[in-house]
C-alpha cells in the first residue's frame, strides 16, 4: 500500500506517518522500485497498534519504549505486559473520570428546561 492508501485507512497524515517511522515506531517501510514508501500488511498492523495506543492516551516515549522491549525479543514479554497493565490502569482512570463528568452533564440537562422556565418567570415579576 502506499502512504497515501495507508493514511486514508488509518485516518493518519502522511507526515505522522514518516514521523512514526522515523523515531522507531513502524519499523521502517520497505520502499518500491520508484523509491516510495510500499506499505506492507505487518506495516499496517503496527500502524494500527500505535494509532489505537494513542488514541487510548499513551505517550509516544511510552510507545518508543514498548517498541523497543519488543524488538529485544521474548525476554520482555513481562516488562512489555507491565507497561500495558500500568496504560490499562490509566486509561480506566480516564474513563472513569469521563463517566463522572457525563453523569454530572446530565443531572444539570435533566430538568434545565423547567429549572429556566421558573428564572424567566421570577425575571418577569421584575419587568411589572
Amino acid at each position: 500500500m502506499t502512504i497515501a492508501e495507508v493514511s486514508r485507512q488509518y485516518g493518519l497524515s502522511a507526515d505522522t506517518l514518516r514521523y512514526y517511522e522515523r523515531i522507531g515506531l513502524v519499523p521502517p517501510v520497505n520502499r518500491n522500485s520508484s523509491g516510495n514508501r510500499d506499505y506492507t500488511e505487518e506495516d499496517c498492523r503496527w500502524v494500527k497498534f500505535i494509532k489505537c495506543m494513542r488514541s487510548a492516551g499513551l505517550s509516544i516515549e511510552s510507545l518508543i519504549e514498548y517498541v523497543a522491549l519488543f524488538q529485544k525479543g521474548n525476554e520482555t514479554i513481562t516488562l512489555r505486559k507491565e507497561l500495558l497493565l500500568e496504560q490499562r490502569r490509566q486509561l480506566a482512570e480516564k474513563v472513569e473520570e469521563l463517566q463522572n463528568t457525563l453523569a454530572y452533564l446530565d443531572t444539570k440537562i435533566d430538568g434545565y428546561e423547567e429549572r429556566m422556565m421558573k428564572c424567566e418567570e421570577e425575571l418577569k415579576k421584575f419587568d411589572e
